[in-house]
């Protein structure tokens, strides 16, 4: 294949992508016979591994009883039995399921408006999100979001109602000499005045990524942030939104990520993608706490809102089928001790680097953040485009690892890199991930002091 012969519109008509022909465990198989380890899974999708036998024939089986059936007049046995088992882990009460984070957050914006005006409080037009965050790439996602390079093209279409505030990046942005308790009473200082400016009866839902995912680097929160902001909202009657598309579904060591949170309860509104369908197919959804849903059953009864693919029956049952294999392998709790070993293995070899200043995450979702240098966190120009470098060079020595995207600490400026490979991932395939980004950094960047 080459990029004059594809009538497909790839991302980029310049550059050819790598053409796969099979995958399986933790491996990616190319045309040219080369394969390659899937640090990454793809971007954060696949968490228990390539061609499993096991969803394979559910899904299969799936084929042979239901496969397409309109939500709007029918049900299916996959849909209701992924919704039981996810309401059940997480303590919510619904779930709608759609085909993509991107509609998963357009849902969840409509909800949470409908939700108000359901309440008999119209009035509760505004949206609040973080600064470096990323929620999606419909508009309505990204007018949510504050993605720089992504926004850029389509800024005149995104509505007024949509506001943000700092995120919680204590690498970049706690104070020095600050403590973390003294940080999270700062931005939920700051969100109390958003909410004051707006008006706190004008406000709708504050969003946040539980961990930030590929904008700013799998960054977590300090301790007690996201019980902080829960309680701003809660405050005003504003609904409290976690968007866990990428950080989700067992890929920080725990089923959830705001498990890992000081929360009384789950949040009212939860976004889940990417590693739910396991990348064996499309699939997102938003799980609804019954405190929303008590008050549309006092109300109007149903959701303005649907897809033609919503509740579609072989996404949920290769969902479905991935939660099984997560249960039976144990893999959330595997996730969980493989990543304690990737920490320890990655500050062992690339805490010292002269240009790296930051190693974050928790669980399989690690990033690294470079620096120019190290002790005043001077980052690299916009104009200084290596991370793409060092991806390609993982690749030649056979390891796939994903760029983050430019801009890291503000949008314009700072590089990072991440990893967030299969929960099936063994320790001597982490040594060479490892091992591998390692030897790249240090060619690519030694090419440009």
């Amino acid at each position: 294949m080459t990029t004059t012969s594809s009538h497909v519109f790839h991302r980029s008509l310049t550059n050819k992508p790598l053409f796969v022909t099979r995958t399986e465990g933790n491996y990616i198989y190319l045309e040219d016979g080369r394969k390659l380890l899937d640090g990454s899974g793809g971007a954060a999708v696949t968490n228990i591994g390539h061609a499993d036998k096991r969803v394979i024939a559910g899904i299969a089986d799936q084929l042979q009883t239901v496969d397409y059936v309109h939500s709007g007049i029918f049900a299916n046995k996959a849909a209701e039995e992924l919704a039981n088992e996810l309401t059940k882990e997480s303590g919510m009460a619904r779930s709608v399921f759609v085909s993509g984070g991107s509609e998963a957050i357009e849902s969840a914006i409509k909800l949470a408006r409908q939700y108000h005006l359901e309440n008999k409080q119209p009035e509760r037009i505004n949206f609040i999100a973080r600064q470096q965050s990323y929620h999606g790439n419909t508009l309505g996602a990204l007018g949510l979001c504050s993605h720089t390079a992504r926004r850029a093209p389509f800024l005149p279409y995104f509505p007024i109602h949509f506001h943000h505030v700092s995120p919680c990046f204590a690498y970049h942005y706690k104070l020095e000499n600050e403590s973390d308790e003294d940080y999270v009473k700062r931005l939920a200082g700051e969100l109390e005045a958003k909410f004051q400016e707006l008006g706190p009866q004008t406000v709708a839902a504050f969003f946040a990524e539980t961990i930030v995912g590929a904008t700013s680097g799998c960054t977590p929160a300090v301790p007690g942030y996201f019980k902080a902001m829960r309680e701003v909202c809660d405050r005003h009657g504003a609904l409290f939104v976690l968007d866990e598309i990428m950080c989700g579904v067992g890929r920080t060591g725990k089923m959830h990520a705001w498990q890992w949170e000081d929360l009384s309860s789950s949040p009212d509104i939860q976004v889940l993608g990417k590693g739910l369908g396991g990348g064996y197919a499309p699939l997102a959804s938003v799980l609804i706490s019954h405190k929303i849903i008590d008050v549309f059953l006092a109300g109007s009864g149903s959701f303005n809102n649907g897809f033609t693919y919503q509740s579609h029956a072989i996404g949920c049952r290769a969902a479905l089928e991935v939660l099984k294999v997560m249960k039976e392998d144990r893999l959330v709790e595997q996730c969980y001790q493989r990543g304690l070993f990737l920490e320890k293995i990655l500050k062992e070899q690339l805490a010292d680097h002269l240009h790296i200043g930051d190693i974050r995450g928790r669980g399989l979702f690690w990033s690294i953040e470079f620096v120019k240098n190290k002790t005043t966190k001077e980052m690299y120009p916009p104009t200084c485009l290596f991370i793409d470098s060092i991806v390609k060079e993982c690749i030649e020595r056979g390891v796939l690892v994903y760029p983050g995207s430019k801009g890291t600490a503000d949008g314009i400026i700072g590089d990072h890199i991440l990893i967030a490979p299969p929960y099936t991932i063994t320790e001597e395939e982490l040594i060479f991930l490892v091992e591998t980004l390692k030897m790249s950094i240090d060619v690519v960047l030694n090419c440009l002091i």
